[in-house]
């Protein structure tokens, strides 16, 4: 649809013509639901978010001036600022926005604890202690907890090719510790 024609559909909607309405949400919706998704990334949230962004259109509609912005530009501003307040407010984070935060205890012992428990996880337990408090936690890191050489570089604020020569000195420590 054109400006004019949207500009025209606003005028008619600040006049409370309901018949107007439909025709500027179906020239309309599909953008400004792009542009509040983008921010909110949920769907259900956006949804919602895209209604009251229509309501406050509709509620608004006397305050456009089509000499300062066209009608497309004043809708997506609403809707993005609708958006932008909706994704400032503090609330609970749901498990589909962060599944890997969920992490259930298990009944089985801890890596560390079964390692401990043979003679060879005795002596790599006392090699591990020979390593400096900074290198110890970065192979438990790698190792035990899977992370990777990028996090872990994020993690101890060092480049990843540092991460991978710590890594391979340690390991290097931990051989010789064991061979001997």
């Amino acid at each position: 649809m054109t400006t004019a024609g949207l500009t025209v559909l606003l005028q008619r909607i600040a006049g409370r013509d309901k018949t107007a309405f439909s025709p500027l949400y179906s020239a309309t919706s599909a953008k400004l639901y792009g542009i509040v998704l983008r921010i909110l990334i949920r769907r259900d949230l956006a949804d919602e978010v895209l209604q009251e962004v229509y309501v406050k259109i509709w509620e608004r509609a006397g305050d456009f001036d089509p000499a300062r912005s066209s009608p497309i530009t004043w809708m997506a501003t609403i809707a993005r600022n609708r958006a932008l307040d909706e994704a400032r407010k503090a609330r609970p984070v749901s498990l589909e926005d962060m599944p890997q935060g969920f992490d259930v205890a298990s009944e089985q012992p801890l890596a560390i604890e079964t390692m401990v428990a043979t003679e060879d996880g005795r002596r790599l337990f006392d090699c591990l202690q020979g390593l400096d408090e900074e290198r110890r936690e970065l192979v438990g890191l790698a190792y035990l907890h899977g992370m990777t050489r990028e996090a872990l570089g994020q993690k101890f604020s060092k480049p990843v090719p540092t991460i991978k020569t710590w890594l391979h000195r340690s390991l290097a420590q931990l051989r010789d510790c064991l061979g001997s």
